[in-house]
């Protein structure tokens, strides 16, 4: 059902206050060149403000309602994390393209019903990794593939703090799915990007029960510390740890080890290091180019209307997520778990 010739009209499912992420999408996807077209959300108070933000918008308290009566081509789903394959499910079966928040589900069987179900209708499935075009990444990139450091040997990420999480849902295990898979979807995703192989075993780690009895959430807490190991194909490996006990914490750091140097970066710049000849070690330090989170949109209107190819697809999607998902099981079984066709 792609909408050629035409601009694509588009809807968003949820329009909560947190990030405002509803008004971020409809914004970006107009500066993309489609029209924003309807909101489907519970909250009155929240349609109100989707009409103030866009006026003459289609506003909805029920997706089925939006789904029977409104003439949207592609719907952006933003909600907790639970909801996306069932909402994505009920979009693709009503003949809608559908982009998913990340992470895009929470199990690797509910990626492939997605995957599956948008195949079988002709349609696109995406998940929004607007941070694939994080300037900090597309600077290491640069200069990984541009053979800096030699080949690639492991990935080390790190994301802490101290303290317990807030009382809200990505605080629930059963809504967010735990620790990992809120900023570990998108560190995932950089790993993924640095490392060019196919995943063939993920081990996991998690601990629980410092902060549980202190949240609101009690036993249904998210766990306090999360860590995945990840052997590659190509001999790589890559770590990443998420702690809500670090002590001395540092927000999103990247270290890439290479074999003939190393590149360390996160959201404030970069450090390139390549040992010389006599023990003259060779460091360069630089800040990070501009974001270029627009491009997401863009590339999705391109690919409905004129069918460039879609960067973020359904199966780019699924990986970090059949990663965390083989890590939890990983942490409950105490062994490692071979990956599927990732």
């Amino acid at each position: 059902m792609a909408a050629v010739g035409r601009k694509i009209r588009v809807g968003v499912i949820g329009y909560g206050g947190a990030f405002g992420m509803g008004k971020i999408h409809l914004t970006d996807m107009r500066a993309a060149g489609m029209l924003p077209t309807a909101v489907a959300e519970l909250d009155p108070s929240r349609l109100a403000a989707a009409r103030r933000d866009f006026p003459g918008i289609e506003t909805w308290t029920s997706v089925k309602a939006m789904l029977k009566s409104s003439a949207v081509d592609l719907v952006a789903i933003i909600t907790p994390h639970n909801a996306h394959a069932t909402l994505a499910l009920q979009c693709l079966r009503a003949g809608r393209h559908v982009v998913c928040e990340k992470p895009m589900a929470l199990t690797t069987a509910e990626c492939d019903s997605m995957i599956a179900e948008a195949a079988r209708g002709g349609l696109m499935l995406s998940a929004y990794h607007n941070r694939h075009w994080d300037g900090w990444i597309l600077n290491a990139l640069r200069h990984i593939r541009a053979g800096a450091i030699g080949d690639v040997v492991r990935v080390e990420v790190h994301m802490g703090q101290w303290g317990q999480p807030g009382d809200w849902w990505r605080s629930s295990k059963s809504i967010s799915g735990g620790i990992l898979y809120d900023w570990g979807v998108h560190l995932l995703e950089y790993t993924l990007q640095i490392v060019d192989s196919d995943v063939v075993e993920v081990s996991g780690y998690t601990r629980s029960g410092v902060w549980a009895a202190r949240t609101a959430w009690k036993k249904d807490t998210i766990e306090d510390e999360g860590m995945i190991i990840v052997r590659y194909a190509s001999g790589a490996w890559s770590s990443l740890l998420i702690s809500s006990l670090d002590s001395s914490p540092r927000h999103g750091w990247v270290h890439v080890t290479g074999t003939r140097g190393s590149f360390e970066f996160d959201a404030q710049g970069w450090t390139l290091t390549t040992p010389g000849r006599k023990g003259r070690t060779s460091i360069v330090k630089g800040g990070n180019p501009e974001s270029q989170w627009p491009k997401y949109y863009a590339n999705v209107a391109a690919h409905l209307l004129h069918g460039e190819k879609l960067v973020i697809t359904g199966e780019w999607a699924r990986r970090p997520i059949h990663i965390i998902d083989l890590a939890y099981q990983s942490a409950e079984r105490g062994t490692a778990r071979k990956a599927r066709y990732s």
